[in-house]
């Protein structure tokens, strides 16, 4: 028995089952035991890969695209440059070096990360030395200056509550214990959760399932009003629906393949498919203007990634020419991250616009 497996049913024995969201909580974030305090969870001797780490060209394009909206929004003399999750930093790694010519972009530029484990900021401050990265543990600390952030496979490991219709009405999904297992129980039924459920969802046949993300919600709140107030754009790049599905999208990874959610608490991966209708809601109410959500294969085609592959494979030897297109299919075709994985902006009005959409 793990030590968080412990915690978490001691936590149960004595206050009762808890909530989906205050598990993901535990299993990923928790002090001691969580996934993403521990080590690296990435590539592949990790549980996942994430498109920086398949290629260059993702954070290359992503770079010259908020280059191109710092120039739309005439060149502001100082800037933030924020990324949520950073990973090993490669992204913003590749960002840098594909804007490094533009040097008052670069002089005007303030690099900023958030990220919660410490082995992962190591690789940064390694890989990002140059550009001396301010940490940020808190969002509402945001300097007031025209922002762009990038936040690519971040909301989806955002804790999520699942709701299901029953017929006795909508119920939340619980975790509690059963001797040294943990499994789902329903709560009773409240009418306070449909303040959670969509209005195409209320009616929904028995057995339909939501999941809400409310520090997602709460998240694009801040950094969508701190972008329309102060200038900028925020790009979220993740899996997701533009709709909700009317199922749950709950699922764990370990080693590159799928496992149970509730087995090994803070050894596997925990994310659930984003909400953009709800991400994009949240951000109009703040006063920014919403761009997409689109196919990540079309946002990055329209970025002119099919460009930068023929660029790259000039002086590329044939295994490397293989590999960039590999990359590339990867990247952008729809039976692999091309449609599963989407963009969305969101921008200030000033801007009104963002490069790929």
């Amino acid at each position: 028995m793990s030590a968080l497996f412990a915690h978490i049913r001691t936590l149960i024995e004595k206050n009762g089952p808890i909530s989906l969201a205050r598990y993901m909580e535990l299993a990923l974030q928790h002090p001691e035991h969580g996934y993403y305090r521990r080590n690296d969870p990435l590539g592949q001797d990790g549980d996942f890969i994430t498109a920086p780490e398949i290629s260059q060209m993702f954070g290359e394009l992503i770079g010259l695209c908020f280059a191109e909206a710092w120039k739309e929004m005439d060149r502001p003399e100082k800037f933030v440059l924020l990324e949520l999750g950073p990973g090993r930093g490669t992204l913003m790694q590749d960002a840098l070096r594909a804007t490094h010519k533009m040097h008052d972009f670069h002089s005007a530029m303030h690099v900023y990360l958030l990220e919660s484990n410490e082995s992962l900021r190591g690789m940064q401050r390694e890989k990002l030395a140059a550009y001396g990265p301010h940490y940020l543990d808190d969002p509402g600390t945001l300097p007031a200056l025209p922002t762009f952030i990038v936040a690519n496979e971040f909301f989806d490991a955002l804790p999520v509550r699942q709701f299901e219709n029953t017929e006795q009405g909508w119920r939340e999904r619980l975790v509690t214990v059963d001797g040294d297992e943990l499994e789902f129980v329903l709560s009773k039924p409240d009418p306070a959760f449909l303040l959670f459920i969509p209005q195409e969802l209320r009616e929904a046949p028995i057995g339909t399932v939501h999941e809400a993300s409310l520090p997602a919600l709460a998240l694009m709140r801040q950094l969508a009003q701190h972008v329309a107030q102060n200038g900028g754009a925020m790009l979220i790049m993740d899996y997701g629906y533009a709709a909700p599905p009317g199922k749950g999208t709950l699922q764990a990874a370990s080693k590159h393949r799928q496992a149970d959610v509730l087995e090994r608490p803070g050894e596997v991966d925990l994310t659930a498919h984003v909400d953009f209708a709800a991400l994009r809601h949240i951000a109009q109410g703040q006063g920014a203007v919403t761009l997409g959500p689109i196919g990540q294969g079309e946002f990055l085609q329209s970025l002119g990634i099919e460009m930068r592959a023929l660029q790259l494979k000039y002086n590329a030897s044939p295994d490397q020419a293989r590999a960039i297109d590999a990359a590339l299919h990867r990247l952008t075709d729809p039976s692999e991250m091309g449609v599963l994985f989407k963009a969305m902006a969101v921008v200030s009005p000033s801007l009104g616009s963002l490069a790929g959409f």
